[in-house]
C-alpha cells in the first residue's frame, strides 16, 4: 500500500443504517411511481442513524471487544459526518477500555454535488445530460457538477492514510466511514484495477460490516472483507442501504 508502511492492521467499517439509507430503500421500492428525490431534509453531513443503525453499531462494538487483545484497535478515526460519528461512539462504548477517537474530514462520504438526494430516476429526469455523461465515462471517473469522482475520493484517502500511518506507526487503526471509503480503501491497499473495483461495487458494502487488512511480510494483506457475522441477530440485521 503506497504511503502506508508502519500500521500493524487496518479495520474499516461503514456506518450503521442511516435515515437516508432507509429513505433510499423506500424510494427504490416504489416501482409504480418512482420518486425523483429521497425524503431527507438534512444536509449530508447531518443525517443521523436509525434505531436499527444504533443497534448495528453496538453489535459492531461487541465484535471489536471480542477480538483477542493483540488484535483490538488501538485508535479509531472517523468521518466527521454524524452517522459515522454516532456509529464510532456507540461501538467504542461497547469496548471495556477507552479508545482515542479522532476525526478526519478526508474520510467523509463522496460529495455528489447537484445530484444529492436524487434517485436514479430523478437524475434521468432532471439531468439527462449528466446521466448520459456518467454512462459514457463510467462510475470511476465520472464527476457530477459540484461533486467528486471516485478518483477524487482516492486522492484524499491516500493523503489521509499517509498521515494515519505516520501518526500511529505500529498501531491497529479502526476507520469508521462510508461505503465508498471502504470500497476504495480496498482499491488502494490491494492495488486493484478500475475494472475490478467496479465489479466489487456491484455488491453493496453492508452497514457496520467488518473489513480488515493485517501486516504480513512487510505489507498489508486482506483478512476479512464485508463480514456481517456479528449482525446475524434479529435486532441488528445487516442493512444494505444504496449509498452513504
Amino acid at each position: 500500500m503506497i504511503g502506508v508502511r508502519n500500521l500493524e492492521s487496518l479495520i474499516l467499517t461503514r456506518h450503521g443504517e442511516s435515515l437516508a439509507n432507509l429513505a433510499q430503500q423506500q424510494a427504490h421500492q416504489a416501482l409504480q411511481d418512482p420518486p425523483e428525490e429521497i425524503d431527507v431534509c438534512d444536509r449530508d453531513a447531518d443525517v443521523p442513524l436509525t434505531e436499527r443503525g444504533r443497534r448495528q453499531a453496538a453489535a459492531l462494538g461487541r465484535r471489536l471487544a471480542a477480538l483477542p487483545a493483540h488484535e483490538r484497535p488501538t485508535v479509531a478515526v472517523s468521518s466527521p459526518y454524524l452517522r459515522a460519528l454516532e456509529t464510532a461512539r456507540i461501538a467504542l462504548a461497547e469496548m471495556d477500555s477507552p479508545l482515542p477517537l479522532l476525526v478526519d474530514e478526508r474520510l467523509r462520504d463522496r460529495e455528489t454535488g447537484v445530484l444529492y438526494r436524487l434517485t436514479p430516476h430523478g437524475v434521468r429526469v432532471r439531468h439527462p445530460r449528466e446521466a448520459e455523461r456518467r454512462e459514457r465515462l463510467g462510475e470511476f471517473y465520472y464527476r457530477p457538477p459540484c461533486g467528486e469522482s471516485w478518483t477524487d475520493v482516492v486522492l484524499r484517502l491516500r493523503s489521509a492514510y499517509r498521515d494515519i500511518d505516520t501518526d500511529h506507526a505500529g498501531g491497529r487503526v479502526l476507520v469508521v466511514a462510508h461505503d465508498v471509503v471502504v470500497l476504495l480503501t480496498r482499491y488502494i491497499v490491494e492495488g486493484l484495477t478500475e475494472q475490478r473495483v467496479l465489479e466489487l461495487a456491484r455488491t453493496q458494502v453492508a452497514n457496520c460490516s467488518f473489513s480488515r487488512w493485517v501486516r504480513r511480510d512487510g505489507r498489508l494483506h486482506p483478512a476479512e472483507y464485508g463480514d456481517t457475522a456479528h449482525l446475524a441477530g434479529p435486532s441488528a440485521g445487516p442493512g444494505r442501504g444504496p449509498a452513504g
